[in-house]
């Protein structure tokens, strides 16, 4: 059976995420990235699943710290906004981030909504009027509260930053936040799940009943920001400001029919330093103004390097431009969102990052795509029209289609995208295990076994396609890839989950030769920085000919099929293994410089080319009785691995 395209319904279901607005002081660095990633992963997840999806993100241009880093570089306010912004839109569009809007607080319709809704309160007598006296930190733009203590100095410091807060004495405007204390308890009471994950709403709860003391929501000090209506000497308080874009950004003040469609939010996605401006603050404004509340504050996690902040006061900020030059997106986004859940910490390493780059994507995914596809190319020239009937083996493959689709669906929903990562790749293993049960390599040798053959490799292709619908809105790229090298003449997304079949692969298309999706990297390479940034490789002179041989004197050359079983590091060296490897009767010893490109497990098991008939030298101490081929690629080693199951010993011509 053919399944349907996506057909726009009368009623979409509605979805409105947002990120935070990201401040303009400084170059966008990787958790900036992290949280936009998370959630247009989750807007991918959601249209397909049919919903209409409203995707805001923005930059935070107004206040002290702008003032500040906008003089240190001989700009105004604005012509810094504008250029970190430049920065922010190149690096989502890197990135694949497909946003609906991108709002900027310096927008005269923000600017006219802020003072709109602070006019409304004042009315109603939420906003007042008074002396503020404290100690304000102007990094964080933000007052510390009065239970931290001095030092011997007699100064005060940020516990979120480190700085140095300065002693303030102001008129100002205050919002009358301690009236909302009870209604904040009573909302959370009702709604347990509006800040995830539930150790982040005991937080919350926990601070509102202490009580809650009335917040200055203005300045005097400070001329780059919304003038207060009425009292120009006045500009509202950053916070007071942004918060209000998610209200903005969808519509208020200039486009009613999509504020009514889309508010409330569905999901603030945040990260945790900023919980208490958004599970407090926000809603208490959005009580006082009349507006329904935001459905989930979602606080997501940090992510650190070398077990520290990532901050540029610590020097220790990744950059993602960097690796999304030698990587492409997603790579990227596929580490993020796999190595730790949403709401807990991560901590980016080297080391950590490639090993899911070489192993998971290149060695699970990429060879797996490859071969089937390199198989449907071989024996059938890319085209399968006709296929044997199904088998048992091949109904439990739909069948653990279909249970992932489900568990996979589920855990996107919960926002638990490493867990729908997780159960992604063991449908991968599923995967290569039913094609090692099969044998088509051996299959393919019995031509009275054509349509068998035809089955395993349709149903192969048919669980590829399933795995890009599934992967899509982590990886993008890829997806699309793997779909169009399934000769799929209509877009990806234009099937929603409930609309897919695992059979629905239309029998006849023609398939694309394989293209290799994840390039591996050397952990040195990456550290450098860029693979663009080292030497280019030597070319050989033209005035110097390649030496020819003779046939006899190739066939002195004896290669050999080698099963490798065991495959150790050699100690005080950072390229040589010491790998045992059987030629059927015998089993060798050889010393191989590819610790850098594979690690062990990649290689224990795999088949492949070797030197039989080398005289045996010594390298480090160990006798190497035999030799690996690998090509030569920009002095990286690539290994051509057997696909089919040739025995071991087996000669090669």
């Amino acid at each position: 059976m053919v399944e349907k395209q996506a057909k726009p319904s009368n009623q979409p279901k509605k979805f409105y995420i947002t990120t935070p607005i990201y401040y303009v002081n400084d170059i966008p660095h990787i958790g900036h990235a992290y949280t936009t990633i998370i959630a247009d992963s989750i807007t991918r997840h959601k249209k397909l699943a049919g919903y209409e999806v409203y995707f805001l993100t923005g930059t935070d241009e107004h206040g002290q710290k702008i003032e500040k880093s906008a003089a240190e570089k001989g700009l105004s306010p604005l012509e810094l906004a504008d250029k970190v912004v430049g920065r922010f839109k190149q690096l989502w569009k890197e990135l694949l981030i497909n946003y609906d809007f991108f709002i900027r607080t310096t927008e005269p319709f923000h600017e006219k909504g802020i003072q709109e809704i602070f006019q409304r309160l004042k009315e109603k007598g939420d906003i007042y009027k008074g002396i503020y006296k404290g100690w304000y930190c102007v990094s964080c733009e933000n007052f510390l509260a009065e239970d931290i203590p001095q030092d011997e100095d007699g100064l005060k410091t940020c516990p979120d930053c480190g700085q140095k807060a300065n002693q303030v004495a102001e008129d100002c405007y205050f919002f009358r936040l301690s009236a909302y204390r009870d209604k904040l308890l009573t909302f959370y009471q009702q709604n347990p799940n509006f800040v995830r994950p539930p150790a982040r709403m005991n937080e919350v709860v926990s601070f509102v009943r202490q009580g809650l003391k009335d917040l200055s929501i203005t300045r005097t000090t400070v001329r780059w920001g919304i003038p207060v209506p009425g009292d120009p000497e006045h500009t509202i308080y950053v916070w007071f400001d942004a918060l209000h874009n998610y209200l903005t950004g969808i519509g208020y003040g200039w486009n009613k029919e999509l504020f009514a469609k889309f508010w409330p939010a569905d999901i603030h996605l945040i990260g945790k330093d900023i919980l208490r401006f958004h599970a407090i603050f926000w809603p208490a404004f959005l009580m006082a103004a009349g507006f329904p509340l935001p459905h989930c504050v979602f606080s997501h996690g940090w992510w650190l390097k070398d077990e520290t902040k990532m901050s540029k006061s610590k020097g220790n900020v990744l950059d993602p431009s960097l690796i999304l030059e030698d990587f492409g997106p997603d790579p990227l986004r596929y580490f993020l969102l796999r190595e730790v859940p949403i709401g807990l910490d991560g901590n980016f390493s080297h080391e950590g990052f490639l090993h899911r780059v070489n192993s998971d994507l290149a060695n699970d995914l990429g060879n797996l795509v490859h071969r089937t596809l390199t198989m449907i190319n071989n024996y059938f020239q890319g085209n399968l029209n006709e296929v044997g009937d199904e088998t048992s083996l091949d109904q439990n493959l739909q069948a653990a289609f279909e249970k992932a689709k489900s568990q996979v669906i589920a855990h996107y929903d919960d926002l638990a995208i490493n867990r729908a990562l997780e159960e992604i790749w063991v449908f991968v293993n599923q995967v290569n295990k039913y094609l090692a049960e099969n044998e088509p390599w051996k299959i393919a040798r019995r031509p009275e076994k054509r349509p068998r053959l035809a089955r395993i490799l349709y149903q192969a292709g048919c669980a590829l396609r399933g795995i890009a619908l599934l992967i899509y809105p982590v990886m993008p790229a890829s997806a699309t890839k793997i779909w169009e090298m399934l000769g799929e003449k209509t877009k990806l997304t234009d099937r929603h989950y409930d609309q897919f079949r695992f059979d629905g692969w239309e029998k006849g298309l023609r398939i694309s030769p394989p293209k290799p999706l994840f390039p591996r990297v050397k952990l040195e390479d990456f550290i450098k920085g860029k693979k663009a940034q080292q030497p280019p490789p030597k070319k050989t002179p033209k005035e110097e000919k390649m030496e020819m041989i003779s046939f006899d004197e190739f066939m002195k050359i004896d290669l050999r099929v080698g099963e490798i079983l065991t495959v150790e590091k050699v100690e005080g060296t950072k390229k040589l293994y010491k790998i045992q490897v059987s030629l059927g009767e015998e089993t060798r010893q050889m010393v191989s410089g590819i610790a850098e490109e594979y690690k062990p497990e990649d290689l224990t098991g795999k088949k492949v080319v070797v030197v039989a008939n080398l005289k045996p030298a010594v390298i480090r101490g160990i006798e190497s009785q035999t030799m690996l081929l690998a090509a030569d690629v920009n002095g990286q080693a690539v290994i051509p691995f057997f696909i089919e199951d040739v025995p071991a010993g087996a000669k090669v011509r």
